[in-house]
């Protein structure tokens, strides 16, 4: 229980001013990129017409999300945001899953990460949108259907970002919270391993999917 709420941080003085930055999530993203770089590296290594399963597994992910983008934003912009959205899932997926491990934490429950990748994704949908539209037609859409509703459009767009980032901030960090109140509960018996693995595995997919598929909708919607 004493876990709650504690974040070990590093602080750097840079020109008078303290920078304080979350070291356990800075280690278990880099973590994480290892393990991306890693995966990437296993399922390219050595292959053949007939795939290992590392291989194979690759290749579902590439054919599974390329299908999606190409749906979601045709084939003019498949080979553009393919690579983006397929790392950002295997990515996020990762994330999820290595709390499963003893003495590891997700980075995602760490608000500026999932806050990070949803103004990632505000940025390059609405960059994309000026470039397919054209700055002035973009600006005019945020006046319609009448030019007084603008101010409301601005929020709504504002709203994604937050609401995106929130969604997976608050269900990782959720499923930690209960895990350790119904650890200290119990004393860690059966019920804390079935909880790792419904939060971690399966909780952990499901947002991974629902954000990586929020970010490609998003893109998906600017460019209409």
């Amino acid at each position: 229980m004493e876990s709650i709420g504690k974040v070990s941080h590093w602080v750097f003085n840079i020109g008078g001013t303290s920078l304080v930055v979350n070291s356990t999530t800075i280690i278990m993203t880099w973590v994480v990129i290892g393990l991306v770089l890693a995966f990437a590296w296993v399922a390219t290594r050595g292959r053949g017409l007939i795939p290992g399963p590392w291989q194979q597994i690759a290749e579902l992910l590439v054919q599974w999300f390329r299908e999606l983008v190409r749906d979601a934003l045709g084939e003019a912009y498949e080979e553009r945001y393919f690579p983006l959205i397929c790392a950002l899932f295997i990515f996020l997926l990762l994330c999820n899953w290595v709390g499963v491990f003893p003495g590891m934490e997700e980075p995602t429950k760490d608000i500026n990460t999932t806050l990070g990748l949803g103004v990632m994704g505000f940025f390059i949908a609405h960059g994309t949108a000026i470039k397919v539209k054209g700055l002035k037609k973009y600006l005019k859409e945020y006046f319609e259907p009448m030019f007084f509703l603008m101010p409301l459009n601005v929020v709504g767009e504002i709203a994604k970002v937050i609401s995106i980032s929130f969604r997976l901030f608050g269900n990782i960090m959720g499923g930690s919270i209960i895990i350790i109140v119904v650890t200290h509960l119990v004393y860690g018996l059966l019920l804390p391993p079935f909880l790792y693995g419904f939060f971690g595995l399966f909780v952990g997919t499901v947002q991974a999917f629902v954000f990586t598929m929020l970010t490609l909708v998003y893109i998906s919607v600017q460019i209409r």
